[in-house]
């Protein structure tokens, strides 16, 4: 009888348990009432159920069907077919057009003239197994956007990836590229980073190539048989100066409307002046194989059946002319206002255009935030309006320097600094793990979300599947150890590649970046084999992930959109720039100390008794002493910050039953916080680049540096203008703790 009893008991507590995690709201609502959690609990269900996969194909292949570069026939049919399904969901949609600089070329040449004879194809060549590829006509050919004209005539040097590091060693052996064609592999950094720092070092000529060990069958069957870049692939790309500033070289700052006045294209400070040309491994082979100079560095070695040199004999003629046109840039917005502040605006976006087909960058990303808005759009019409204007854009011009972004949203920027509550990005999207970066007040949310969403391959969320992989990836074991100790995933700084950048560096509108891959092998980025053949084939067979993308952004948009307050948590902002000025002082510990220890072994002429006699190098000059610098007054205001996150994070997590005055301005303090973060007069020489915590490596592009003005100021030995950057950042973190402090003010009252 006790055991019937206690039998009972478990299963009325069971069917308790059940209809209470059914009628009552989970604990990661973050924003929400208990009352609006549920609401949202359901709404999301629903929207799941509006997902298809089969949508995201059509749309796929249908995006993908033709090439679309910006100011294309392809492109502009895409723009109005986006415009037409918007206003069919139910959107207000529309097309704000630009005008930007965009050159194609008309003249491309690139032959080796002795000792050997070589000219090369510069042409991939269609494929039986892929429709598209065939299109020639349609394509454009390969080519850098954004190089210089020129006819340049000189010996070839090879400078590995054409990072800083390659060029001191390059000093170290006595290799000059002064008044030469250099030639650099993909990889190591972004790709407009090569042929500045080889102008820079006084080069005439830039020649870019894909190694196969890095994206071809060094990694795998080459396409059509498998996924990776095959011989003639080559990447496109732009190598506008985009760590100076992005969007139209002749309108910095400020939007490429019809009637701007715009730079004389000679004057526009993020442009090359030397002509720059990728080409394929194929065409590579002859020029780096006739080499005879010193053999290449380990690390400089490449896959190709070839010993490596550094230079040589060869000289090589490079000619290219450009065609630099104004062409009209499309961006598609479509608005669904808010029913409650329509005055706060959520912005979700993906560009559209491509170098070519584009399947799967950006497609893919562009065919998942249809299908996410297509959802939306339904759900509304239903009667489920959200409580902010939800706004999603479809970009142009992305590919040439996030021309269609950077100049709606500089022609925007006083509007959307006064209403933008976030701008939530994607961009190509494939197999595999999810990949979150942005602005860490949304580290939380990304957690929240990312717990909800259920990965087809594993069966678990999609944020347990990032913490397995992060972690048994880890580079140590103490790596490990800390991501077993740390509950949350961590979300990774942005710098530059997409179309947040504007949005997050520039105007101080909080920002993430999201999208998922890893398992989708591939060597077709920017080829003509980036096609809808080669997507379903080996990127998202099934295009399941596609929906998985659009499941986690639609959840972040809609909790954006509906919540009470926002969910912007600043404890995750605190420690994460804790830890970021926390490894900037060891490194610069690890700078002295090598520093002293260099000196020193120069001083005894170690570098020299250790060096091959046969294979001379030039020794570097010692390097000046390393000082300490003052890190107290930002240290502080980190403690001021801890302590006004947790008190804010405390009783913000307590209650919401705040009225809607308060709620209205404690909403408006805390979308207006990021802003807070932009330093008044943006990062040394590069200006446009406000944020204090996130920014584009001036030498690294794409890659982000954090707390840029004082890593960077260190890194280049700028000693004063390190502890001038300590102070402009404390300023802005002092003016982010008052904001805080004003939104805590508020709940109290």
């Amino acid at each position: 009888m006790k055991q019937l009893f206690s039998k009972s008991i478990l299963i009325f507590l069971a069917v308790i348990a059940i209809s209470f995690s059914a009628d009552n709201p989970r604990k990661d609502y973050s924003g929400f009432s208990d009352a609006n959690a549920v609401i949202q609990q359901k709404l999301e269900k629903q929207f799941d159920t509006l997902l298809k996969a089969s949508d995201i194909d059509y749309f796929i292949k249908t995006l993908s069907a033709h090439p679309h570069n910006l100011g294309s026939a392809g492109d502009k049919a895409n723009v109005q077919f986006i415009l037409q399904k918007y206003k069919e969901w139910g959107f207000d949609a529309r097309i704000d057009t630009f005008y930007a600089l965009f050159p194609t070329p008309k003249t491309r040449l690139l032959e080796a003239v002795s000792p050997i004879k070589y000219k090369a194809q510069l042409q991939e060549l269609p494929l039986k197994e892929d429709a598209t590829s065939s299109q020639t006509s349609e394509q454009l050919p390969t080519y850098n956007c954004f190089s210089a004209d020129g006819d340049v005539t000189s010996e070839l040097v090879y400078v590995n990836r054409g990072v800083p590091e390659d060029y001191e060693a390059l000093d170290r052996m006595g290799i000059s590229v002064k008044g030469k064609i250099v030639i650099a592999r993909y990889g190591g950094s972004w790709r407009g980073i090569k042929p500045r720092l080889a102008q820079e070092h006084g080069a005439i000529g830039c020649i870019i190539y894909s190694d196969p060990k890095d994206d071809g069958y060094y990694q795998g069957d080459t396409y059509p048989k498998g996924a990776f870049r095959n011989e003639y692939g080559v990447q496109r790309g732009s190598v506008e100066d985009i760590p100076l500033y992005p969007g139209d070289p002749l309108t910095p700052g400020y939007g490429d409307t019809k009637n701007a006045k715009r730079l004389d294209r000679k004057d526009a400070p993020n442009l090359l002046k030397i002509p720059v040309l990728p080409i394929s491994w194929h065409d590579a082979k002859p020029l780096l194989e006739a080499m005879t100079g010193p053999v290449a560095p380990e690390k400089w070695r490449g896959a190709l059946p070839i010993t490596y040199h550094v230079a040589g004999s060869v000289k090589v003629h490079l000619k290219l002319e450009f065609n630099w046109n104004m062409v009209p840039i499309y961006d598609v917005i479509a608005v669904l206002k808010g029913s409650v502040a329509p005055d706060q605006w959520v912005i979700r976006g993906n560009h559209q255009d491509a170098w070519v087909n584009g399947a799967a960058d950006p497609i893919s990303g562009q065919a998942a935030m249809l299908e996410e808005a297509k959802a939306v759009g339904q759900l509304a019409k239903q009667g489920m309006r959200p409580k902010r204007t939800i706004i999603y854009c479809s970009w142009d011009g992305e590919e040439e320097g996030l021309l269609g972004s950077t100049e709606w949203a500089e022609t925007n920027a006083t509007e959307l600094q006064q209403k933008a509550v976030a701008y939530i990005n994607s961009d190509a999207n494939g197999r595999g793990f999810l990949f979150a970066g942005g602005s860490h007040t949304f580290q939380t949310l990304i957690n929240e979300v990312s717990s909800d969403v259920t990965d087809p391959e594993m069966n678990i969320s999609i944020r347990e599947r990032k913490k397995a992989h992060d972690i048994t990836s880890a580079a140590s074991v103490a790596e490990q150890k800390e991501m077993l100790s740390t509950p949350l995933l961590k979300a990774e700084p942005l710098g530059s590649g997409s179309d947040y950048s504007s949005f997050l560096q520039h105007l101080g509108i909080a920002a993430m970046d999201i999208g998922f891959g890893g398992e989708d092998d591939g060597g077709e980025y920017h080829s003509i084999y980036d096609s809808y053949d080669m997507y379903r084939r080996f990127k998202d067979r099934g295009f399941v992930y596609g929906v998985v993308l659009a499941k986690t952004a639609g959840r972040l948009t809609m909790r954006l959109a509906n919540s009470d307050i926002l969910p912007f948590n600043f404890t995750d902002m605190y420690a994460t720039v804790n830890s970021y000025v926390a490894d900037i002082m060891k490194k610069l510990d690890d700078m002295r100390t090598q520093t002293e220890i260099n000196n020193k072994l120069l001083g005894n002429k170690y570098y020299m008794y250790a060096n091959d006699p046969t294979k001379p190098i030039v020794l570097p000059a010692p390097k000046s002493d390393v000082p300490f610098l003052d890190f107290a007054v930002l240290q502080n205001a980190l403690v001021k910050l801890k302590a006004s996150a947790e008190l804010y994070q405390k009783l913000a997590d307590a209650n919401h039953n705040w009225s809607a005055s308060v709620i209205q301005n404690l909403n408006t303090l805390l979308f207006q916080s990021e802003r807070k973060l932009l330093l008044t007069n943006g990062l040394p020489n590069r200006p446009w680049y406000k944020h204090a915590i996130y920014a584009p490596g001036y030498y690294t592009g794409y890659g982000v540096k954090t707390l840029p003005g004082i890593r960077e100021a260190i890194e280049s030995g700028k000693w004063q203008d390190a502890e001038e950057q300590v102070k402009e950042t404390t300023k802005v973190i002092d003016a982010y703790v008052a904001e805080l402090d004003a939104a805590t003010a508020l709940l109290k009252e």
